[in-house]
């Protein structure tokens, strides 16, 4: 071998890459960067729902978290307020206002209806004399401390009933700013009190306010959610109250007199009760459900016409009036007459009727008429007496 021969250079290896294969029809197209991804041509984006923006993270202060959309926050109860505990003064400010608070409960402005209707007896009293006006104060005392026992254990039987009534939701006890203990006490002195009235009294003259009494009870305990009933039975209780002070003052009682006491506070017991109607709905007090406005417009107005009749027949038949005095008794008539036709107003027209105690004295036309009539009754009263 011949050394001195050249060899051959060396073979240089270059790689050459591989031809891509040609692609598979059948395969599936690799997925491109999701970041990169654009939104596709002809789709439209929903809104988030309502709901989104509550669900997100919750803030770190809990009292800046927002109100729910669509949430409505309901009112609270309307006796919700009355009942909320007194807190630090307001607790202190209630003690003290207890005793005020339970004057409240006794209704004094009722007291009137006592006043009223009691002295009536003194029409047929002849002559009027000191012992008279005493022995009448005495039955003015007894039914004013009947009728504040009955009121106490009426509040205390309908307190719950009353706190859904937008007037009578502020009353003592339906307000909680008398307890139903503070109450009971408040029942026992009553009735302590009324049981020594009628020990100091007359023998057995004491059982107008006793039959009162058992009224009221039967009342407060199922008939006053009897339509009608109800109604009838207010309206006796106030011819007790006739009845009683005609005992003591040794009067006899006239029927026609009786009978216009019973119409005329059987209208203003209808008639409060077409006003519950119209300002509360019947939802306070069952009876109202035996009753509608128009029973009630025609039950009003047709016991106005029993009064006047009635009062017109007391008047000619019954009354002690002399014969010089009977044109005094024919000027009376017209003004009572004016003071139904002023109620059934306030009533129907006014919509009022509410409180008939504020009805009938409050209302100036009422007063001045009032007053009118009262003049021209008592001129007639005195005349007979003074020629005796």
């Amino acid at each position: 071998m011949d050394i001195t021969r050249s060899s051959p250079a060396p073979v240089r290896v270059v790689a050459v890459p591989p031809e891509p294969e040609p692609a598979d029809p059948t395969a599936p197209p690799e997925p491109a960067d999701l970041a990169t991804l654009s939104e596709p041509a002809g789709l439209t984006t929903l809104p988030e729902p309502a709901y989104a923006e509550p669900l997100a993270p919750a803030p770190a202060d809990l009292a800046t978290l927002p109100e729910p959309v669509g949430l409505t926050t309901l009112p609270e109860p309307a006796y919700a307020e009355p009942l909320a505990p007194a807190l630090g003064a307001g607790a202190r400010a209630r003690r003290r206002s207890r005793p005020r608070d339970l004057l409240a409960l006794l209704r004094p402005g009722q007291w009137v209806k006592n006043l009223a209707v009691v002295p009536l007896a003194l029409l047929d009293t002849h002559p009027w004399g000191a012992a008279a006006f005493l022995r009448t104060g005495w039955a003015v005392l007894g039914f004013t401390l009947a009728s504040a026992l009955v009121y106490v254990v009426n509040d205390l039987a309908d307190r719950e009933r009353d706190r859904l009534h937008p007037v009578k939701r502020h009353r003592p006890i339906a307000s909680g700013r008398v307890s139903t203990a503070a109450a009971g006490v408040l029942t026992g002195v009553l009735a302590l009190s009324l049981t020594g009235w009628a020990v100091a009294g007359p023998a057995w003259q004491w059982w107008p306010t006793a039959l009162y009494l058992a009224l009221s009870l039967a009342y407060s305990q199922g008939l006053k959610h009897v339509p009608l009933v109800d109604a009838f039975i207010v309206a006796t209780g106030f011819v007790l109250r006739l009845v009683q002070g005609a005992l003591l003052v040794g009067a006899e009682v006239s029927e026609w007199l009786a009978l216009c006491v019973f119409s005329l506070c059987l209208m203003l017991a209808l008639g409060k009760r077409r006003h519950e109607m119209t300002a509360a709905g019947r939802a306070h007090r069952p009876a109202l459900s035996g009753y509608t406005l128009a029973f009630l417009d025609h039950l009003v107005v047709l016991v106005a016409v029993l009064t006047a009749v009635s009062y017109v027949l007391y008047l000619r038949d019954d009354a002690a009036l002399a014969a010089g005095a009977s044109l005094v008794t024919l000027l009376s008539a017209p003004c009572a007459v004016f003071g139904l036709a002023r109620y059934l107003q306030l009533l129907l027209v006014e919509q009022g009727g509410g409180n008939p105690v504020h009805v009938l004295f409050r209302d100036r036309a009422t007063l001045v008429n009032a007053a009118l009539w009262a003049a021209l009754v008592t001129l007639a009263l005195v005349l007979p007496h003074a020629s005796a």
